[in-house]
């Protein structure tokens, strides 16, 4: 076995679009061996959260290479969180990818999960397939399967009318701002309509008393993976953001699965 390869990760900046719509990324990229492990953070989530450390203390400890960025509008990058959609988020994830080397496992946390699964399969389509997915509370479809049926009338009106709805969040002390953008651009995005190609085998770790994200949601996903192998884990006591100690043990398995099978089954 290989030592750990003891480094730092290294922070740099990408520019991604031109004139008015570039935007400078941030990127974290620790050095290793591969697979790599790929990060797409959630909705307002960025580099620095508990699953992210997680996924890079595990490339640090097994010598793997790591990379973890924040889309614009979130934690360092640069540009306007309004300005944000599915379509900008996933042509950032598709810029620092090709920075990468070599197959990665592709980890995606509730929207990120979305966006890996739009990335996967457009990797798969230029004949260059994932190594692997893992998916934490994914959510697919997000602006349409799970944020506009829980609008308001008076919520809707105001989406049409002034462009955007600001929500309350558990996770903030300000609300959440949806713009009409988002819930536009996701249109272009939805993947539950047909079946879902990853071209890589599919791991899901879904909590069973997730508000935002609903276990029935995840199960729709795994119905329309229909040609790739899917393995589907629901921790019932689990909430949305699965960062408890044995949720990021549970994520930490679910990677070396993919990545080093037989450490995974001896440890």
């Amino acid at each position: 076995m290989k030592a750990p390869l003891m480094t730092s990760p290294i922070r740099s900046t990408l520019t991604v679009g031109a004139g008015a719509a570039a935007r400078d990324i941030a990127v974290e990229q620790r050095q290793g061996n591969g697979p790599g492990l790929f990060w797409l953070g959630g909705f307002r989530s960025d580099m620095a959260g508990s699953k992210a450390m997680a996924l890079d203390a595990l490339g640090a400890e097994k010598s793997l290479a790591v990379t973890r960025f924040d889309y614009s509008g979130h934690g360092v990058s640069g540009g306007d969180f309004n300005d944000g959609t599915i379509s900008r988020w996933l042509e950032e994830a598709q810029a620092v990818l090709a920075t990468t080397s070599g197959p990665q496992i592709i980890v995606g946390s509730s929207m990120g999960g979305w966006i890996a699964l739009l990335l996967a399969r457009a990797l798969l389509a230029a004949g260059t397939p994932a190594h692997g997915l893992v998916l934490v509370a994914p959510a697919p479809d997000m602006t349409h399967a799970l944020m506009l049926p829980g609008f308001t009338p008076d919520e809707r009106q105001a989406l049409e009318s002034q462009g955007y709805v600001d929500q309350p969040s558990q996770y903030s002390s300000t609300p959440y701002r949806i713009n009409r953008a988002l819930i536009e651009d996701g249109a272009r995005h939805l993947l539950l309509g047909g079946v879902v190609e990853t071209g890589c085998p599919v791991t899901i770790l879904q909590g069973g008393q997730d508000p935002d994200v609903p276990p029935a949601h995840a199960i729709e996903l795994v119905t329309h993976i229909l040609h790739d192998p899917v393995t589907l884990t629901l921790i019932p006591d689990g909430d949305h953001r699965l960062s408890r100690d044995e949720d990021l043990a549970r994520l930490r398995q679910a990677v070396l699965a993919l990545a080093r099978p037989n450490e995974a089954q001896a440890g």
